[in-house]
This record gives C-alpha cells, sequence and structure tokens, in this order.
C-alpha cells in the first residue's frame, strides 16, 4: 500500500513532517541534559549542522534548511528539508518482512568502511575515546537509568550491567590506547539504526547522524558498526548482525578482539534503554517493554564479553592440552602453552627433546618458575588488551597458581579454573602412544608429578576419558554456560571442531533520539 501524501512522526526531541517528495524535521525546543534545544539560535546551528553531516553518507538526501516564520515575518524556528525516503524500503521494515539482506548488507558493510577510512581523526576525536571517556559516558547513562529502576527497570539487571560494565573498563586502558594509537577512532555516524537506512536500488542512504554533540559523534569505528548490529539482533537478525560485523571487518581489516565488540554491543543496547525509559516517562506506553527488551541485550553482550583467564591444569596425559586448544578455539581466545614457552626461554624449538630427569635440568625449580612468571606476565599483557587467555600448564604448584591470579586481579579479569584427569593406566598409556608433541613427560614422571601436586580445590575436575569434543563441551557448560549458545566464536570466525586447532599467541523513530 502507498504511503500517505502526508503524515507525521513525533520523537522525544523533534517532530517529522512528511509532505508529497518532501521531509521537514523540527527540533523541539527541550532541555534533557544531554542536549539542550531550548534557545532558536541553538536549533538553527543544529539544523545547519544536521545537513552538513549528513551530506557525507547521503549527499542527495540532505537539502538544506528552512526558516519558519510568524504572522508578522519574523523567524520563529527552523526545518531540516529533506528527500522523502521511500517508506517500504527503510532497512528495519526489510528485516521484519523477512527480505532477503545479504547483498545489502554487504554493500553496506563496504559504505560504512569507506566512509570509516576518509572520517576526520585527531587528537581532539581520540580523547573522546579513551577509557576513562568511555567509562564516563556509561556512568552518565547509569545515572540517568537509576530513576527508573524498579518501574521500567529490573534493579538486578541495572545492577549487574553496571557492574560488568565497570569490571571491563577497569582493567583495559591499554586496549582502548591501542586502539587510538592504531587510527580506530573517528568522527563517525554516532547513531546507526535500522530506522534510518533506506534500501535504494543504487545503494543505501544511511540518515540521521547524531548532530547536536560533536563529542558523543567521536567513536571508535566498531562502536558506530556496533550500533547497527545491535540493532539487528533486537529485530531478530542476528545473523544479519553477525554478518555485517564479519563484513565489515573484511573491508577495513579491524583487528579488534571479540571482547571489545561485545561490550560496544551492550554499550549500545544500554544507550537505547536510556531512550526508552525517557520515551516511557513522556507517555510512550510501549517504551517500558522496549526499555526490557534492551537491557536484556547489554546483559546478554556483557557476559559474552567478559575478559577472563582460564587455567587448564592436571598431569601429563590427561588430555590438558586438548581441552585448552578447544576452548580457546570455543572463545575467539589467546592459548599460551608452558611446554611451548619453556623451551621459547631456553632458546630451543618446540620440536626439541629434553630428556631430562624429574625436576632436572629444562625442568628444574628455576626453569620452571621462569616459565611460570613469564606465562603470568604475557596473560595479563593480552588481558589488558581485550584477550581472553587460556593457559595450557600442569598448574601443580599453588605458588604458579598465584602467579596466574595476581596478573589476572591487575587485569580486573576473573580467573576460572578446570583440572583435567584420568585413571592414571590411562594417563600411561596416552603418553606412551602419542606422536612426539611439546611435552617431554614420560609415565613414571606424570606419575611423580600427580603424587606432588598441591591441593587444587577451586578448580573445576574434568575427566577427559571420552571424546574430545563432549570434553570440551561440558568444560564450557561447566565454566562458561552462557557461551554454549553464544554468538561469540562466529563474531571472530567459526572454530569448527574445537579440538583441532586453536589460536595461538603473538517502531519507527524517524529522528535520531538519545546520542551516547
Amino acid at each position: 500500500m502507498d504511503a500517505p501524501w502526508a503524515t507525521v512522526h513525533e520523537t522525544h526531541i523533534g517532530v517529522v513532517f512528511l509532505l508529497g517528495d518532501l521531509a521537514y524535521k523540527l527540533k523541539k525546543p527541550v532541555d534533557l541534559g544531554f542536549l539542550d534545544f531550548s534557545a532558536r539560535e541553538t536549533r538553527e546551528r543544529v539544523c545547519h549542522r544536521e545537513v552538513e553531516l549528513n551530506r557525507r553518507l547521503a549527499p542527495d538526501v540532505y537539502l538544506g534548511v528552512s526558516d519558519v516564520t510568524g504572522p508578522d515575518g519574523s523567524v520563529c524556528d527552523h526545518l531540516v528539508v529533506m528527500r522523502r525516503m521511500p517508506e517500504d524500503l527503510r532497512l528495519s521494515t526489510l528485516v521484519r518482512r523477512g527480505a532477503p539482506l545479504h547483498t545489502t548488507v554487504r554493500r553496506l558493510a563496504r559504505q560504512l568502511a569507506a566512509f570509516h577510512a576518509r572520517a576526520e581523526r585527531g587528537p581532539a576525536i581520540d580523547a573522546d575515546e579513551t577509557r576513562d571517556a568511555v567509562r564516563g559516558r556509561w556512568r552518565d547513562s547509569f545515572a540517568q537509568v537509576q530513576p527508573f529502576q524498579g518501574t521500567v527497570l529490573d534493579p538486578a539487571t541495572a545492577i549487574e550491567i553496571e557492574a560488568l560494565a565497570e569490571e571491563f573498563l577497569a582493567g583495559r586502558e591499554a586496549l582502548f590506547a591501542h586502539r587510538i594509537a592504531e587510527g580506530h577512532i573517528v568522527d563517525g555516524h554516532g547513531d546507526l539504526l535500522a530506522d534510518d537506512i533506506f534500501c535504494l536500488d543504487d545503494g543505501p542512504r544511511v540518515l540521521d547522524c547524531l548532530e547536536f554533540d560533536d563529542h558523543l559523534r567521536h567513536v571508535d569505528v566498531l562502536d558506530d558498526v556496533a550500533f547497527l548490529a545491535m540493532d539487528l539482533e533486537r529485530l531478530g537478525a542476528p545473523e544479519l548482525a553477525e554478518q555485517l560485523v564479519a563484513d565489515y571487518r573484511e573491508f577495513s581489516g579491524d583487528p579488534a578482539p571479540p571482547a571489545l565488540l561485545h561490550h560496544y554491543l551492550a554499550y549500545r543496547a544500554f544507550v537505547r534503554v536510556k531512550v526508552a525509559c525517557l520515551r516511557s516517562a513522556q507517555g510512550d506506553t510501549e517504551a517500558a517493554g522496549l526499555a526490557r527488551a534492551y537491557a536484556d541485550i547489554a546483559l546478554l553482550h556483557l557476559r559474552l564479553g567478559r575478559i577472563r583467564l582460564i587455567l587448564v591444569g592436571g598431569a601429563p596425559g590427561t588430555g590438558k592440552s586438548t581441552v585448552a586448544g578447544g576452548l580457546a578455539d570455543w572463545l575467539g581466545a589467546t592459548l599460551l602453552q608452558s611446554d611451548r614457552l619453556r623451551k621459547e626461554l631456553a632458546g630451543l624449538t618446540p620440536a626439541h627433546r629434553a630428556a631430562e630427569g624429574y625436576r632436572q635440568g629444562l625442568y628444574d625449580s628455576r626453569h620452571t618458575d621462569t616459565t611460570y612468571t613469564e606465562l603470568a606476565c604475557r596473560a595479563e599483557a593480552l588481558l589488558s588488551l581485550g584477550e581472553t587467555v587460556v593457559l595450557d600448564a600442569s598448574w601443580s604448584a599453588a605458588r604458579h597458581r598465584r602467579l596466574a591470579a595476581d596478573a589476572a586481579e591487575r587485569a580486573s579479569s576473573p580467573v576460572l579454573a578446570v583440572r583435567c584427569e584420568v585413571p592414571e593406566t590411562v594417563a600411561a598409556q596416552r603418553i606412551t602412544a602419542r606422536n612426539p608433541d611439546l611435552s617431554d613427560a614420560t609415565p613414571q614422571i606424570a606419575h611423580r608429578m600427580a603424587a606432588d601436586a598441591d591441593p587444587w580445590p577451586e578448580a573445576h575436575p574434568l575427566t577427559t576419558t571420552g571424546i574430545p569434543r563432549e570434553s570440551i563441551r561440558r568444560a564450557v557448560v561447566s565454566l562458561l554456560p552462557e557461551h554454549r549458545k553464544s554468538s561469540a566464536q562466529r563474531h571472530s570466525g567459526p572454530p569448527g571442531d574445537p579440538a583441532d586447532s586453536a589460536r595461538v599467541e603473538p517502531e519507527h523513530h524517524p529522528d535520531h533520539e538519545a546520542g551516547r
């Protein structure tokens, strides 16, 4: 059915009049704290700024600014004048309709990557995406949403969101500094929503960037894309969200860790929580339900994006390396192995066979302490850069586990531990039958190591007598249940069989609404 010739849409900050082939956008004279449009001169300035900024992505849509005059001919307000876009080609409409959008999403990802490549950069823009700046915006949103806890939002959900966001940010100053140093901070769009994208035959038109506060538009490129990915997920199209991110990574070459994407997805969902709460206060009867839905998305991604240090231990032959590698693949994590590192530190190749006696030579206390100290040091650096780390080692000594725990604490990362177990006869058979690998252990050494191991009550015991894939699945279920059916590994590339390999180290709102 054809759209009506004239219609009106209203949001909490503006009104859009659709007349024939044109659209006219009026700013409301409101002061909401994060924006203040109460002065006419401010509304005029923001209208011109909106046209200027949106012409970066849709130059043929934004036509200019018109004055609104009163009966006496004096200027009393201003309108952004735009080409009217076809309602049936709105991205959100097409998603709800189940239209085939693979090609459209790929074109959109390419367009956004090109837009970011030419976007303005610089120290002033970088300053708005430091760890402290991002944390400040989160805290501002927490303060604005707090009055709605217990009425619109479940308090327990809001409290967990705040705790997990603070945990992530506390240990990630190096990650945000690295993103700045690598040039990933731009003057971007700042408010990418499926409602504001129109899928025309000659390419997408991306409208309604955030114009009222330049600081809120200074974003990490992944943050910009995450807003739209989150919105696609909210619309019930997680596969399109994943495709958007994957295609964007392909076109931009962005190497960001999966956890950072989850963090930005959560952040953007919480921005919409704030918007929905404000709309609820203004009388929108559907906004409360929307706020809760967005809060659920935010909480899910904060849980999936937690940076963890995972210790996988056990005596030789218990399958710890297989479980460690599988967990790393499942989570898109980085794997560090004590056997490999021990030989690296000694200047040996991983395949070198060191035929040493128990706790002798390369395996004496000095070499072992050095290995575990370096293992903890490297893990801490990776955790600070947003990488979940899996450490494959025996972890038989409590003092070595303390080194790992201290490193994780400095990086504000929880520690999880799994202890692989099999009957000693099974371990001996595995050691005897296996092909040469990183380990130099014999059944006799394995026996003595198991006998001398310090108690490890905090580790989850994992029997690995079954097939490797099942052991890995049970480890995930026990340690990280939220990852059982998550998209975490799909964002970082499908792992295939997790036992095979591991990555080793080294309703329409036509006006945008609340910013960040």
